[in-house]
C-alpha cells in the first residue's frame, strides 16, 4: 500500500489531464446527447499532432493550438458524416475513429514518436508532479470559463436547445445540423488537447493511446454525477464534476494496480466501473418508485 500513496500524485495529475478529456465527452453526450465514438481517434490525433510539430521545432503553446485544430477538424469530419449524410451518430464516429487510425500513422510516420522531456520545454511533466497539476487545473480553469461563457450565448443556448429536443429546436427556427457539427468540432478540439497534454506527461505519442477513451471519459462524467449530482447544479460546477470523476477514476485505477489486479484486466475493470455507475441512477430511481407506490398503496 506504500506504493499506492507515493502513486497518488502521479494519478492526480493524470486524473486531471484525462478530466479535460471528460469535459470534451461532456459536451456531446449530456449537452448535445450524441453518442460520439469519435474521441478513441481525436485523442490520439492530438498526440500525434503535438509530437511531430514539437520534434520539428514549434513552440509547445503553438503546438497545442495545431493539436486543437486537429481535434476540431477530426470533428468536423463526424458532423458531416452524421448531418451531409445521415449516417447515425454512433457510426459516424466509428467512421471518423477508423479513419483517424490512418491518419495518425501518416502523421507521426510509425507507431509511436518519443518525446524527450529535457529536450523540449513541456508544461507537464511525468517527473514532475506539483508542476503538472498546477497546469493541468489552470488548464481546466481556462476551458471550463470559456465553456461557461460560450454555452451562455445565444448560440450556445441554441446548441443546449438541440440536445434537449431537435423538433422542438428546428420549429423554433433553429439549424440543428449547424449546431451538432459546432458541439463535435469543439468536443473533439478539447479531446485533443487532452490528447497532447498527455503525450507530454508520459513522454511519447502513440497510435493506441486513445483506445478506449471513450470510455475513461464516461467513466469520469458518470462518476462525478453520481457523487456530485445532488450539490453541483451549475454548469461550470458540472464541468468540474467530470474533472474531479476522472481524477477519482485514476486513483482507483492505482489502487487497484497497487492490490495486485492484472494489467490485462484493467479495461475489464473499467467496463465494470463504469457499468456499475451508470447503473447507479437507474437503480435508485426504481427504489424512489417503489416507495412511492408502497407509501400510495398504504395510503
Amino acid at each position: 500500500m506504500a506504493s499506492f500513496f507515493v502513486s497518488i500524485p502521479g494519478a492526480a495529475a493524470q486524473g486531471i489531464i484525462w478530466g479535460i478529456m471528460a469535459i470534451g465527452v461532456y459536451i456531446t453526450y449530456r449537452i448535445l446527447d450524441f453518442a460520439d465514438l469519435t474521441v478513441d481517434g481525436s485523442f490520439g490525433t492530438g498526440g500525434a499532432a503535438f509530437a511531430m510539430c514539437t520534434i520539428g521545432g514549434m513552440n509547445v503553446y503553438l503546438s497545442l493550438l495545431v493539436a486543437f485544430i486537429a481535434g476540431c477538424l477530426a470533428g468536423l469530419a463526424t458532423g458531416i458524416f452524421h448531418t451531409a449524410f445521415g449516417i447515425p451518430p454512433i457510426l459516424a464516429g466509428i467512421l471518423t475513429q477508423l479513419a483517424l487510425y490512418s491518419v495518425n500513422l501518416d502523421i507521426m510516420g510509425q507507431s509511436n514518436q518519443a518525446l524527450n522531456a529535457s529536450k523540449y520545454n513541456f508544461i507537464v511533466n511525468l517527473l514532475e508532479y506539483k508542476k503538472s497539476i498546477i497546469v493541468g487545473l489552470i488548464f481546466v480553469a481556462i476551458i471550463i470559463a470559456v465553456l461557461y461563457w460560450f454555452f451562455g450565448t445565444e448560440l450556445g443556448h441554441s446548441i443546449r436547445a438541440t440536445g434537449n429536443n431537435q423538433n422542438m429546436a428546428r420549429a423554433n427556427g433553429i439549424n440543428t445540423n449547424v449546431n451538432k457539427v459546432i458541439a463535435l468540432v469543439l468536443s473533439n478540439g478539447i479531446v485533443a488537447i487532452s490528447g497532447a497534454l498527455l503525450a507530454q506527461f508520459q513522454g511519447f505519442s502513440d497510435i493506441n493511446m486513445g483506445r478506449g477513451a471513450i470510455v475513461i471519459g464516461l467513466a469520469a462524467v458518470i462518476i462525478g454525477e453520481v457523487i456530485f449530482g445532488k450539490i453541483f447544479k451549475n454548469f461550470a460546477l458540472k464541468l468540474i464534476a467530470a474533472v474531479i470523476g476522472g481524477v477519482i477514476y485514476y486513483i482507483v485505477i492505482t489502487l487497484v494496480v497497487a492490490l495486485g489486479l492484472p494489467a490485462n484486466d484493467l479495461k475489464l475493470f473499467t467496463a465494470i466501473v463504469v457499468a456499475i455507475f451508470l447503473g447507479v441512477p437507474y437503480w435508485k430511481n426504481k427504489v424512489i418508485r417503489k416507495k412511492i407506490k408502497g407509501g400510495a398503496a398504504n395510503a
